[in-house]
């Protein structure tokens, strides 16, 4: 894996406050800007592969969902985080929660 890409990935990850949250394609826009390359999959791979030391669980897909694999501790760090949930507790609310860095 490109190493660029990676740190660039990581880097925004970390950037991310608690009680917010960004999407695999927000976060492949951002990076893609300024690298010229990557998407929401690249960003996906990342974070299953090195993102253990940044924040992923506030990374989810374009419904507000967090990795399959990883649901329960996502939830439960989310929650924690004070990150708002729709009403059934299974997904970020991203209409209050996106973060949208500068």
């Amino acid at each position: 894996m490109d190493e660029e890409y990676m740190e660039a990935v990581l880097d925004l990850v970390e950037t991310i406050p608690a009680g917010q949250a960004m999407t695999y394609g927000g976060i492949a826009l951002v990076v893609g800007t300024a690298l010229g390359r990557g998407g929401p999959r690249q960003v996906g791979q990342v974070l299953s592969r090195a993102g253990a030391g940044v924040p992923w669980w506030r990374v989810v897909n374009a419904a507000g969902a967090p990795p399959r694999h990883q649901t329960s501790l996502a939830i439960e760090r989310l929650r924690a985080d004070g990150c708002p949930l729709v009403g059934d507790g299974t997904r970020v609310d991203l209409r209050a929660a996106a973060y949208q860095p500068r």
